[in-house]
Protein backbone atom coordinates (compact mmCIF):
# COMPACT_ATOMS: atom_id res chain seq x y z
CA UNK A 1 0.00 0.00 0.00
CA UNK A 2 2.90 2.35 0.82
CA UNK A 3 4.28 1.90 -2.73
CA UNK A 4 1.17 3.44 -4.31
CA UNK A 5 1.88 6.49 -6.42
CA UNK A 6 0.24 9.70 -5.24
CA UNK A 7 -2.07 11.10 -7.93
CA UNK A 8 -2.01 14.81 -8.61
CA UNK A 9 -4.24 16.89 -6.35
CA UNK A 10 -7.49 18.36 -7.54
CA UNK A 11 -7.51 22.09 -8.40
CA UNK A 12 -7.69 24.34 -5.33
CA UNK A 13 -11.13 25.82 -4.75
CA UNK A 14 -12.32 28.68 -2.57
CA UNK A 15 -14.50 27.65 0.35
CA UNK A 16 -16.44 29.36 3.06
CA UNK A 17 -13.96 30.87 5.60
CA UNK A 18 -15.98 29.20 8.35
CA UNK A 19 -15.13 25.79 6.87
CA UNK A 20 -11.50 26.77 6.21
CA UNK A 21 -11.02 27.37 9.94
CA UNK A 22 -12.13 23.83 10.83
CA UNK A 23 -9.49 21.26 11.79
CA UNK A 24 -9.58 17.83 10.14
CA UNK A 25 -7.95 14.70 11.57
CA UNK A 26 -6.86 12.09 9.01
CA UNK A 27 -6.51 8.61 10.54
CA UNK A 28 -4.93 5.86 8.43
CA UNK A 29 -2.10 3.43 9.01
CA UNK A 30 -0.95 4.01 5.42
CA UNK A 31 1.26 7.08 5.14
CA UNK A 32 0.61 7.20 1.40
CA UNK A 33 -3.17 7.30 1.81
CA UNK A 34 -2.83 9.96 4.51
CA UNK A 35 -0.81 12.12 2.09
CA UNK A 36 -3.40 11.63 -0.64
CA UNK A 37 -6.21 12.65 1.69
CA UNK A 38 -4.25 15.63 3.01
CA UNK A 39 -3.52 16.85 -0.53
CA UNK A 40 -7.17 16.56 -1.41
CA UNK A 41 -8.11 18.46 1.73
CA UNK A 42 -5.58 21.17 0.86
CA UNK A 43 -7.13 21.48 -2.58
CA UNK A 44 -10.50 21.98 -0.91
CA UNK A 45 -9.09 24.86 1.12
CA UNK A 46 -8.38 23.06 4.39
CA UNK A 47 -4.98 23.74 5.97
CA UNK A 48 -5.56 22.93 9.64
CA UNK A 49 -4.98 19.19 9.20
CA UNK A 50 -3.87 16.67 11.84
CA UNK A 51 -2.61 13.11 11.29
CA UNK A 52 -2.79 9.84 13.21
CA UNK A 53 -1.17 6.57 12.09
CA UNK A 54 -3.42 4.28 14.12
CA UNK A 55 -6.54 4.19 16.26
CA UNK A 56 -4.80 4.70 19.61
CA UNK A 57 -2.98 7.77 18.32
CA UNK A 58 -6.25 9.10 16.89
CA UNK A 59 -7.94 8.95 20.31
CA UNK A 60 -4.96 10.75 21.90
CA UNK A 61 -5.15 13.53 19.30
CA UNK A 62 -8.88 14.00 19.88
CA UNK A 63 -8.32 14.24 23.64
CA UNK A 64 -5.49 16.78 23.41
CA UNK A 65 -6.37 18.92 20.38
CA UNK A 66 -9.37 20.57 18.84
CA UNK A 67 -10.82 18.40 16.07
CA UNK A 68 -13.86 19.37 13.97
CA UNK A 69 -13.94 16.38 11.58
CA UNK A 70 -12.30 12.96 11.46
CA UNK A 71 -11.59 10.88 8.34
CA UNK A 72 -11.24 7.38 9.82
CA UNK A 73 -9.84 4.33 8.05
CA UNK A 74 -11.67 1.12 8.91
CA UNK A 75 -8.78 -1.38 8.84
CA UNK A 76 -5.90 -0.57 11.20
CA UNK A 77 -3.72 -2.63 13.55
CA UNK A 78 -4.24 -2.69 17.33
CA UNK A 79 -7.44 -0.59 17.29
CA UNK A 80 -9.48 -0.49 14.09
CA UNK A 81 -11.92 2.17 12.99
CA UNK A 82 -14.86 0.41 14.61
CA UNK A 83 -13.04 0.38 17.95
CA UNK A 84 -12.09 4.06 17.68
CA UNK A 85 -15.66 5.01 16.84
CA UNK A 86 -17.04 2.93 19.73
CA UNK A 87 -14.77 4.61 22.29
CA UNK A 88 -15.40 8.16 21.08
CA UNK A 89 -19.18 7.85 20.78
CA UNK A 90 -19.35 6.32 24.27
CA UNK A 91 -17.87 9.53 25.67
CA UNK A 92 -20.28 12.48 25.96
CA UNK A 93 -17.43 14.90 25.25
CA UNK A 94 -16.91 13.49 21.75
CA UNK A 95 -20.38 12.30 20.76
CA UNK A 96 -20.92 15.31 18.52
CA UNK A 97 -17.62 14.90 16.64
CA UNK A 98 -18.46 14.13 12.96
CA UNK A 99 -16.58 11.05 11.71
CA UNK A 100 -16.46 9.87 8.10
CA UNK A 101 -15.50 6.21 7.86
CA UNK A 102 -13.30 5.16 4.90
CA UNK A 103 -13.79 1.50 4.08
CA UNK A 104 -13.28 -1.03 1.32
CA UNK A 105 -16.09 -2.84 -0.47
CA UNK A 106 -15.43 -5.98 1.58
CA UNK A 107 -16.11 -4.10 4.85
CA UNK A 108 -19.73 -3.26 4.16
CA UNK A 109 -21.08 -4.89 7.34
CA UNK A 110 -18.56 -3.02 9.51
CA UNK A 111 -19.49 0.17 7.74
CA UNK A 112 -23.15 -0.33 8.60
CA UNK A 113 -22.14 -1.02 12.21
CA UNK A 114 -20.17 2.26 12.27
CA UNK A 115 -23.19 4.20 11.02
CA UNK A 116 -25.31 2.58 13.73
CA UNK A 117 -22.78 3.58 16.40
CA UNK A 118 -22.78 7.18 15.26
CA UNK A 119 -20.54 7.75 12.23
CA UNK A 120 -21.62 10.81 10.25
CA UNK A 121 -21.01 9.23 6.83
CA UNK A 122 -18.80 6.79 4.95
CA UNK A 123 -16.50 6.92 1.94
CA UNK A 124 -15.68 3.83 -0.16
CA UNK A 125 -12.14 2.95 -1.23
CA UNK A 126 -10.75 3.97 -3.60
CA UNK A 127 -12.44 7.29 -2.89
CA UNK A 128 -13.62 9.71 -5.53
CA UNK A 129 -12.49 13.36 -5.01
CA UNK A 130 -15.91 14.73 -5.89
CA UNK A 131 -17.60 12.32 -3.47
CA UNK A 132 -14.97 13.14 -0.83
CA UNK A 133 -15.71 16.82 -1.22
CA UNK A 134 -19.48 16.24 -0.99
CA UNK A 135 -19.14 14.05 2.12
CA UNK A 136 -16.81 16.50 3.89
CA UNK A 137 -18.85 19.63 3.22
CA UNK A 138 -22.08 17.86 4.11
CA UNK A 139 -20.63 16.73 7.45
CA UNK A 140 -19.15 20.11 8.26
CA UNK A 141 -22.35 21.92 7.34
CA UNK A 142 -24.25 19.67 9.76
CA UNK A 143 -21.63 20.38 12.42
CA UNK A 144 -21.87 24.12 11.77
CA UNK A 145 -25.63 24.02 12.19
CA UNK A 146 -25.32 21.92 15.35
CA UNK A 147 -22.78 24.37 16.74
CA UNK A 148 -25.11 27.27 15.97
CA UNK A 149 -27.99 25.46 17.65
CA UNK A 150 -25.80 24.74 20.68
CA UNK A 151 -24.65 28.36 20.94
CA UNK A 152 -28.22 29.55 20.51
CA UNK A 153 -29.35 27.18 23.24
CA UNK A 154 -26.52 28.33 25.51
CA UNK A 155 -27.50 31.93 24.86
CA UNK A 156 -31.14 31.15 25.66
CA UNK A 157 -30.08 29.38 28.86
CA UNK A 158 -27.95 32.37 29.84
CA UNK A 159 -30.84 34.72 29.14
CA UNK A 160 -33.13 32.44 31.12
CA UNK A 161 -30.71 32.44 34.05
CA UNK A 162 -30.40 36.23 33.89
CA UNK A 163 -34.18 36.52 33.75
CA UNK A 164 -34.53 34.22 36.75
CA UNK A 165 -31.98 36.29 38.65
CA UNK A 166 -33.84 39.49 37.80
CA UNK A 167 -37.13 37.88 38.82
CA UNK A 168 -35.57 36.85 42.13
CA UNK A 169 -34.32 40.40 42.66
CA UNK A 170 -37.75 41.78 41.82
CA UNK A 171 -39.47 39.32 44.15
CA UNK A 172 -37.01 40.09 46.94
CA UNK A 173 -37.61 43.80 46.43
CA UNK A 174 -41.38 43.29 46.50
CA UNK A 175 -41.11 41.27 49.71
CA UNK A 176 -39.07 44.10 51.23
CA UNK A 177 -41.97 46.44 50.48
CA UNK A 178 -45.05 44.24 50.73
CA UNK A 179 -46.26 41.27 52.77
CA UNK A 180 -45.77 37.99 50.90
CA UNK A 181 -49.52 37.28 50.33
CA UNK A 182 -49.96 40.79 48.91
CA UNK A 183 -46.88 40.43 46.71
CA UNK A 184 -48.22 37.13 45.37
CA UNK A 185 -51.51 38.81 44.45
CA UNK A 186 -49.66 41.60 42.64
CA UNK A 187 -47.61 39.04 40.70
CA UNK A 188 -50.86 37.45 39.55
CA UNK A 189 -51.86 40.80 38.07
CA UNK A 190 -54.43 41.89 40.66
CA UNK A 191 -55.06 45.59 41.09
CA UNK A 192 -56.71 47.67 43.81
CA UNK A 193 -55.67 45.17 46.47
CA UNK A 194 -57.37 45.98 49.77
CA UNK A 195 -59.11 44.24 52.62
CA UNK A 196 -60.83 44.81 55.96
CA UNK A 197 -59.39 43.24 59.10
CA UNK A 198 -61.68 43.28 62.15
CA UNK A 199 -59.03 42.77 64.80
CA UNK A 200 -55.35 43.71 64.60
CA UNK A 201 -52.85 45.46 66.87
CA UNK A 202 -50.81 48.41 65.68
CA UNK A 203 -47.53 49.53 67.25
CA UNK A 204 -45.98 52.94 66.71
CA UNK A 205 -42.58 53.90 68.08
CA UNK A 206 -40.69 57.18 68.03
CA UNK A 207 -37.12 57.88 69.06
CA UNK A 208 -36.47 60.50 71.72
CA UNK A 209 -33.23 62.46 71.38
CA UNK A 210 -32.82 61.67 67.71
CA UNK A 211 -33.10 65.31 66.62
CA UNK A 212 -30.37 66.32 69.06
CA UNK A 213 -28.14 63.49 67.86
CA UNK A 214 -28.73 64.40 64.20
CA UNK A 215 -27.42 67.93 64.79
CA UNK A 216 -24.09 66.51 65.97
CA UNK A 217 -23.76 63.66 63.45
CA UNK A 218 -22.93 63.66 59.75
CA UNK A 219 -25.68 62.59 57.37
CA UNK A 220 -23.81 59.42 56.41
CA UNK A 221 -23.29 58.35 60.03
CA UNK A 222 -26.86 59.25 60.89
CA UNK A 223 -28.27 57.00 58.18
CA UNK A 224 -25.88 54.22 59.21
CA UNK A 225 -26.94 54.43 62.86
CA UNK A 226 -30.64 54.56 62.05
CA UNK A 227 -30.28 51.63 59.69
CA UNK A 228 -28.47 49.66 62.41
CA UNK A 229 -31.26 50.22 64.93
CA UNK A 230 -34.15 49.64 62.56
CA UNK A 231 -32.50 46.49 61.23
CA UNK A 232 -32.59 45.13 64.78
CA UNK A 233 -36.29 45.98 64.92
CA UNK A 234 -36.86 44.32 61.53
CA UNK A 235 -35.20 41.10 62.66
CA UNK A 236 -37.33 41.01 65.82
CA UNK A 237 -40.55 41.73 63.91
CA UNK A 238 -39.83 38.97 61.41
CA UNK A 239 -39.03 36.49 64.19
CA UNK A 240 -42.34 37.28 65.89
CA UNK A 241 -44.35 37.05 62.68
CA UNK A 242 -45.31 40.72 62.65
CA UNK A 243 -45.62 42.86 59.54
CA UNK A 244 -43.51 45.99 59.30
CA UNK A 245 -45.55 48.67 57.56
CA UNK A 246 -43.15 51.58 57.25
CA UNK A 247 -40.68 53.96 58.80
CA UNK A 248 -41.16 57.71 58.74
CA UNK A 249 -38.00 59.49 59.77
CA UNK A 250 -37.19 58.03 63.16
CA UNK A 251 -40.68 56.53 63.64
CA UNK A 252 -41.32 52.82 63.20
CA UNK A 253 -44.70 51.17 62.53
CA UNK A 254 -45.52 47.48 62.78
CA UNK A 255 -48.79 45.52 62.92
CA UNK A 256 -49.88 42.11 64.14
CA UNK A 257 -52.78 40.12 62.75
CA UNK A 258 -52.52 40.90 59.04
CA UNK A 259 -52.43 40.10 56.20
CA UNK A 260 -52.92 36.69 57.81
CA UNK A 261 -55.24 37.03 60.84
CA UNK A 262 -54.10 35.46 64.11
CA UNK A 263 -55.62 35.66 67.64
CA UNK A 264 -52.38 36.45 69.50
CA UNK A 265 -51.62 39.69 67.62
CA UNK A 266 -51.76 41.88 70.74
CA UNK A 267 -49.40 39.61 72.72
CA UNK A 268 -46.95 39.52 69.82
CA UNK A 269 -46.91 43.31 69.64
CA UNK A 270 -46.36 43.49 73.39
CA UNK A 271 -43.35 41.21 73.04
CA UNK A 272 -42.17 43.39 70.16
CA UNK A 273 -42.46 46.56 72.24
CA UNK A 274 -40.54 45.16 75.22
CA UNK A 275 -37.92 43.69 72.89
CA UNK A 276 -37.45 46.99 71.08
CA UNK A 277 -36.32 48.60 74.33
CA UNK A 278 -33.77 45.79 74.72
CA UNK A 279 -32.57 46.45 71.18
CA UNK A 280 -32.31 50.17 71.90
CA UNK A 281 -30.32 49.55 75.09
CA UNK A 282 -27.85 47.35 73.21
CA UNK A 283 -27.64 49.91 70.42
CA UNK A 284 -26.85 52.73 72.87
CA UNK A 285 -24.13 50.70 74.56
CA UNK A 286 -22.47 49.72 71.28
CA UNK A 287 -22.63 53.22 69.77
CA UNK A 288 -22.13 55.33 72.90
CA UNK A 289 -25.55 56.91 72.28
CA UNK A 290 -28.27 58.16 74.62
CA UNK A 291 -31.41 57.63 72.57
CA UNK A 292 -34.71 56.94 74.26
CA UNK A 293 -38.02 55.83 72.79
CA UNK A 294 -41.74 55.93 73.38
CA UNK A 295 -44.20 53.37 72.05
CA UNK A 296 -47.95 53.34 71.59
CA UNK A 297 -50.28 50.41 70.84
CA UNK A 298 -53.92 50.04 69.92
CA UNK A 299 -56.12 47.15 68.78
CA UNK A 300 -59.16 47.15 66.53
CA UNK A 301 -60.37 47.04 62.92
CA UNK A 302 -58.45 48.50 59.98
CA UNK A 303 -58.55 48.68 56.23
CA UNK A 304 -55.29 47.67 54.56
CA UNK A 305 -54.24 47.84 50.94
CA UNK A 306 -51.73 48.81 48.26
CA UNK A 307 -51.64 52.41 47.16
CA UNK A 308 -49.62 54.17 44.49
CA UNK A 309 -48.79 53.47 40.86
CA UNK A 310 -45.01 53.75 40.59
CA UNK A 311 -43.74 53.69 44.19
CA UNK A 312 -46.60 51.70 45.66
CA UNK A 313 -46.75 50.81 49.34
CA UNK A 314 -48.84 48.71 51.69
CA UNK A 315 -50.59 50.88 54.29
CA UNK A 316 -53.36 50.90 56.90
CA UNK A 317 -56.29 53.25 57.47
CA UNK A 318 -58.95 53.77 60.07
CA UNK A 319 -59.58 55.13 63.54
CA UNK A 320 -57.54 52.28 64.99
CA UNK A 321 -54.44 53.65 63.26
CA UNK A 322 -55.10 57.18 64.50
CA UNK A 323 -55.56 55.99 68.07
CA UNK A 324 -52.36 53.95 67.97
CA UNK A 325 -50.51 57.05 66.76
CA UNK A 326 -51.98 59.10 69.63
CA UNK A 327 -50.94 56.40 72.10
CA UNK A 328 -47.36 56.85 70.92
CA UNK A 329 -47.32 60.66 70.78
CA UNK A 330 -48.72 60.99 74.34
CA UNK A 331 -46.68 58.15 75.83
CA UNK A 332 -43.96 58.75 78.41
CA UNK A 333 -40.31 58.42 77.46
CA UNK A 334 -39.14 54.86 77.82
CA UNK A 335 -42.66 53.48 78.22
CA UNK A 336 -45.27 51.56 76.21
CA UNK A 337 -48.72 53.15 76.36
CA UNK A 338 -51.72 51.09 75.27
CA UNK A 339 -55.38 51.81 74.61
CA UNK A 340 -58.30 50.15 76.47
CA UNK A 341 -58.82 47.65 73.64
CA UNK A 342 -55.22 46.46 73.79
CA UNK A 343 -55.31 46.42 77.59
CA UNK A 344 -58.38 44.14 77.53
CA UNK A 345 -56.58 41.75 75.19
CA UNK A 346 -53.47 41.61 77.39
CA UNK A 347 -54.56 42.18 81.01
CA UNK A 348 -54.49 38.48 81.87
CA UNK A 349 -51.01 38.03 80.46
CA UNK A 350 -49.15 41.25 81.30
CA UNK A 351 -48.88 43.69 84.19
CA UNK A 352 -49.94 47.29 83.62
CA UNK A 353 -49.98 50.64 85.37
CA UNK A 354 -53.12 52.75 85.08
CA UNK A 355 -52.07 55.98 83.36
CA UNK A 356 -55.46 57.63 83.87
CA UNK A 357 -57.29 59.68 81.28
CA UNK A 358 -55.24 61.02 78.43
CA UNK A 359 -56.38 63.87 76.18
CA UNK A 360 -55.76 62.74 72.61
CA UNK A 361 -56.04 65.25 69.79
CA UNK A 362 -59.11 64.58 67.67
CA UNK A 363 -60.22 61.71 69.92
CA UNK A 364 -60.95 63.33 73.27
CA UNK A 365 -60.10 61.73 76.61
CA UNK A 366 -59.02 58.09 76.55
CA UNK A 367 -58.06 55.96 79.55
CA UNK A 368 -54.62 54.56 78.91
CA UNK A 369 -52.34 51.98 80.47
CA UNK A 370 -48.58 51.56 80.64
CA UNK A 371 -47.21 48.12 79.87
CA UNK A 372 -44.88 46.88 82.60
CA UNK A 373 -44.06 43.37 81.49
CA UNK A 374 -45.26 39.79 81.33
CA UNK A 375 -46.80 38.54 84.54
CA UNK A 376 -44.20 36.79 86.70
CA UNK A 377 -45.93 33.40 86.73
CA UNK A 378 -46.11 33.50 82.91
CA UNK A 379 -42.61 34.82 82.26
Amino acid sequence: MENQSIPPASPVIEIDPVFAAFSVLVVDDSRTLRKILIRELNSLGFHNILEAADGLEAIEVVKTKSVDLMLLDMEMPELDGLGVLGQLKANDAYKALPIIVISGADQFEKTIKCIEIGAEDYLPKPFDPILLRARIFSSLEKKRLRDLDRKHLEMLNQEKQLLEIEQMKTEKLMLNILPRPIAERLKRGEKNISGSYPDVTILFSDLVGFTKMSSKTTATDLVRLLNDLFTRFDIRAEALGLEKIKTIGDAYMVVGGLPIPRPDHAALCAEMALGMFEDLQNFNQENNAELNMRIGMNSGPVVAGVIGFTKFSYDLWGNTVNTASRMESTSQHGRVQVSPSTYEALKDLYDFEDAGLMECKGLGEIRTYLLVGKRSHLA
